[in-house]
């Protein structure tokens, strides 16, 4: 069968790779059209656009690109038209992926699989109402979305969660520490890993306060994990006359080897503690009283990191909004280094979190879910 996906992002390029591994495996005819990274090149296929020219998050850059934006859009359409697949499966990247949604129920009349959910359930759940009438088959990696859209009166089925996997995998081969420091010319400090985001803004935004707040830590190495897509000069303004190192394309392995994580939110906030290394979520957003205000009183959730939505509870510390500074960042990371007992309580909750995230296999059970229901619907036509 011909598979048409679209992925906006690094983690996206990284699940949605994964699941053209098990459908290559699940169907020995698979072929490949998509929008994505290099991770899904590597699979096969063909790549028609990275996503480097496709994300713009945020008011302000959507604006500024807001031709190149309706340009991608008008080519994707065209792509997905003339390959004619056999179903459309979106990754996540909601802005874009309902349009294309949209486009190809009315006017191609194609199927429409959802990977990896977006998160309407935090705030904008009106667009529902778009995944009802777009979206044939939604396959949800978070376990409290199964209640969400069972409110909505929407099929959803949960597949697991693919950073399991992932970062499993990394566990299993992981080197040893002497390895990893040798390879990569550190010293043999305890690691402080930061991982200050996947875009140029975010690192504008975050890095400077996580170099600030971790200044005093003589005793420890400082590691930049370095984002896909992003290279030494867009960290260069922020790291001169610091003592700090950074590394790109280790970012699983960099984790192996941390002691503590200062995280930004997202799913790395998730994978850092499947590797059980204790963090701080700091993430910052202008203006910060405006945002804490929004978080507060439009936003459906009570958390912002993966890790504290799915244990329903506070694991981590998050701060953001008016919380976010060097002095707050500071105070927890010594808490988490010198507090044993603290320390511990975080790594117990992260116990609760892999536990309900269930077993491994999410990108297979995936595959199968969407080739099995191609073949029943082809059936039934």
């Amino acid at each position: 069968m011909k598979y048409f996906l679209i992925a906006g992002e690094a983690s996206g390029d990284l699940h949605a790779s994964n699941l053209m591994a098990a459908l290559k495996e699940t169907d020995p005819t698979a072929e490949f059209q998509y929008y994505g990274g290099d991770l899904m090149q590597a699979q096969g296929g063909t790549l028609l656009k990275h996503y480097k020219e496709t994300a713009f998050m945020g008011f302000i850059p959507v604006i500024m690109n807001l031709k190149k934006i309706l340009n991608n859009l008008s080519d994707c359409k065209k792509a997905i038209q003339t390959y004619s697949p056999d179903v459309v499966i979106l990754i996540d990247y909601p802005g874009f992926n309902l349009k294309i949604a949209k486009f190809v129920k009315e006017e191609l009349d194609l199927p429409v699989h959802y990977y990896i959910s977006p998160k309407i359930w935090a705030w904008k759940e009106w667009r529902i109402k778009s995944i009802k009438r777009y979206v044939d088959l939604m396959l949800s990696i978070l376990p409290f979305e199964i209640e969400f859209y069972r409110k909505h009166d929407f099929p959803v089925k949960y597949v697991g969660n693919p950073s399991i996997d992932s970062c499993f995998a990394t566990i299993s081969d992981r080197e040893s520490f002497t390895d990893f420091t040798g390879k990569n010319g550190l010293s043999d400090k305890p690691v402080i890993a930061l991982l200050a985001g996947s875009r140029k803004l975010e690192i504008k935004d975050n890095l400077p306060t996580m170099l600030q707040a971790t200044r005093h830590l003589k005793g420890f190495q400082r590691i930049i994990a370095g984002a896909p897509g992003l290279q030494l000069s867009d960290y260069e303004p922020y790291i001169q006359n610091e003592d700090v190192a950074i590394i790109f394309n280790q970012t699983y392995p960099l984790l192996c080897q941390s002691e503590v994580a200062l995280v930004t939110s997202g799913t790395a906030t998730l994978e850092t503690a499947l590797f059980n290394v204790p963090q701080v979520v700091c993430y910052k957003i202008n203006p910060p009283r405006l945002s804490s205000f929004i978080f507060k009183h439009f936003f459906s959730v009570r958390y912002i990191s993966l890790v504290n939505l799915i244990a329903n509870a506070t694991v981590v510390k998050e701060l953001f909004g008016i919380d976010f500074s060097a002095s707050n960042i500071q105070k927890e990371i010594d808490r988490i280094l010198f507090d044993k007992e603290y320390r511990n309580h975080m790594l117990e909750g992260y116990k609760e979190v892999q536990k309900r995230l269930g077993g491994p296999g999410a990108s297979g059970k995936a595959a199968a879910t969407i080739y099995k229901w191609l073949q029943q619907n082809a059936r039934n036509k």
